[in-house]
């Protein structure tokens, strides 16, 4: 008294289709983990690399106030003022950012014409300074090309 029509009897097909159903069910749950990676790994990469730019570019600016407090301007009238600082990181053979500092003088006489107003003349005035600051990856660092720029206005 055996049946041999029974659902039960003809299970060979029905997991055969299951076994391919989770075998894709499954490959797409690894490839949507695969792409999740794929974007946190790049987002980690950018932030840490805009940060490094930030951290760089306050260190460039420090940096240019040093090169002008060591500067020779001379003394007098018309005086000889620093107008670029640029520096690579971490060396020039093979950098990660190019750093440009561009120097504006505010109240000094320079004669090579970095300077914006030269009118303002106080003992109690050195002049000031107007300090751009610009970080950029170089081709190649990252995916996504890293600016940062900056710019600060110093008393000298």
């Amino acid at each position: 008294m055996q049946r041999t029509n029974s659902i039960l009897t003809k299970r060979g097909g029905f997991a055969m289709i299951m076994a391919i159903i989770l075998i894709v069910v499954l490959s797409t749950i690894m490839a949507i983990m695969l792409e999740l990676t794929q974007k946190t790994t790049k987002e980690t990469t950018n932030l840490y690399l805009k940060e490094q730019a930030v951290l760089l570019a306050k260190s460039a600016t420090e940096l240019a106030l040093l090169e002008i407090s060591g500067h020779n301007r001379g003394a007098g009238g018309n005086t000889n003022c620093l107008s670029h600082v640029n520096a690579a990181y971490p060396n020039d053979t093979s950098p990660i950012f190019d750093i440009n500092t561009t120097i504006r003088y505010i109240g000094l006489n320079c004669k090579n014409g970095f300077n914006y107003i030269k009118t303002i003349d106080t003992p109690e005035s050195n002049g000031s300074v107007l300090i751009d600051t610009s970080v950029t990856s170089t081709p190649g660092t990252s995916i996504q090309t890293i600016r940062y720029f900056r710019r600060t206005l110093q008393k000298l």
